[in-house]
């Protein structure tokens, strides 16, 4: 009986010195969309050691240590409330499958990233539900159909990247109404139409649309941007809606159907360090004399239809290290100043154009700390310098040519 007594004691006293759980476990229903989402993927699709593969749904999700449920946070209530999944970002594992709408259920979330895996069909609508959402990351995938409406309800996001998918359609205009956000990548897919006016979003920093099929004049966009990559799309017009943005730093919009000058406000941005403005129907290059004030370092003109002189106020822009303005109508002798500013050059294509006369001395000097190409002109280019193999034109095609200053 002693011994009894004493077994009974020993229950007792384990079970009233063990803590209650207090902080619960994970909603049922959202450890249920975890199962949909998983079933969702082509299992042959999910490698070992994966992220997917991690979920082991006879332990819960939330309180699992160690490699179960990798990708998956969660939030730890203080109260008797159950845990909440606040984000899913899974691995670039070449999942194969489809994005179930049952995501849109998973309310807490903040966070998701998809990236570099082979989801395929459309981005669920029910992503409008997900109100908390501050990033979004789908890039690299084979995702079908529009942006889903309702995806301008989404006020506190301030990344959204779907780039690199077979996404179609126009981009609708309520995507102005995403004031939060600071990136945004639309790029490598097939958007067609004008670009919506987005200088509502004034918190803007990149905005990446390149590789579509847009087309139509520039439209205004956030005075905020740093980065803004428009390249490879049918854009018309003139470049004149950019220049007043202050706080840009890289810009190309290589690649459309861009004309009339590259104007001299272009180059006193006063934070530009890129300037890409390659393959478009671009006449005019303005460039004045800089004070030392601009960061202007690469400079890539290529493939335009500039005409007259080289100009020579490229030598006073003092951060300029890269200058490409190979295959266009420039003509006459290469400035004395270029001779001056060489060897500080790592970079200077100037072939493809009309130039006539004899190098300046200094271009053999450099000739092991520049790389480039002054081929396809009218110089008198010695062998031994590397910027001049590939050859060059007769004289007389570099003879007459217009005297229209550029």
């Amino acid at each position: 009986m002693g011994k009894l007594m004493s077994l009974f004691c020993l229950v007792y006293f384990t079970l009233c010195s063990t803590p209650l759980f207090t902080s619960s476990l994970t909603l049922e229903s959202d450890i249920q969309v975890l199962r949909v989402v998983k079933r969702s993927i082509d299992p042959n699709a999910i490698p070992p050691n994966s992220y997917l593969s991690s979920w082991d749904f006879k332990l819960d999700p939330c309180e699992t240590t160690g490699g179960q449920f990798l990708g998956i946070l969660c939030s730890f209530p203080l109260d008797k409330s159950p845990s909440r999944i606040t984000a899913i970002d899974l691995d670039g594992a070449g999942y194969q499958g489809f994005l179930t709408s049952a995501v849109g259920n998973l309310t807490e979330l903040t966070f998701i990233n998809l990236r570099k895996n082979n989801f395929r069909g459309p981005i669920p609508r029910s992503i409008s539900n997900l109100k908390k959402l501050t990033r979004l990351s789908l890039s690299n995938n084979f995702f079908t159909g529009t942006i889903p409406l309702g995806l301008n309800t989404l006020k506190k996001l301030e990344s959204l990247d779907i780039s690199f998918n077979e996404l179609s359609g126009t981009i609708h205009p309520s995507i102005g109404g995403l004031r939060g956000l600071t990136f945004l990548s639309l790029s490598n897919n097939g958007f067609t139409g004008r670009v919506p006016d987005l200088s509502g979003l004034w918190q803007l920093k990149t905005l990446d649309l390149s590789r579509n099929q847009l087309h139509g004049n520039l439209p205004n966009f956030p005075v905020s941007l740093r980065t803004l990559i428009l390249s490879q799309n049918l854009f018309l017009g003139h470049l004149t809606p950019l220049n007043k943005l202050s706080n840009l730093r890289v810009l190309d919009v290589s690649g459309n159907r861009l004309s009339g000058a590259i104007t001299r406000e272009f180059f006193t941005l006063p934070k530009v360090t890129q300037l890409n403005l390659s393959y478009n129907h671009f006449t005019r290059l303005e460039v004045v004399r800089s004070f030392g004030q601009e960061e202007l370092q690469v400079l890539d003109a290529k493939g335009n239809q500039l005409r007259g002189h080289l100009p020579v106020n490229l030598v006073t822009l003092q951060n300029l290290t890269t200058i490409n303005l190979s295959y266009n109508q420039f003509f006459g002798k290469i400035p004395d100043a270029y001779a001056s500013r060489v060897g500080d050059w790592s970079e200077l294509y100037l072939d493809h154009n009309f130039l006539l006369g004899k190098l300046p001395a200094q271009f053999a000097q450099a000739a092991q700390r520049i790389r480039g190409s002054l081929s396809f002109n009218c110089l008198r280019c010695p062998d031994n310098v590397p910027l001049c193999e590939g050859g060059q034109r007769k004289v007389e095609e570099c003879i007459g040519r217009p005297t229209t200053s550029g």
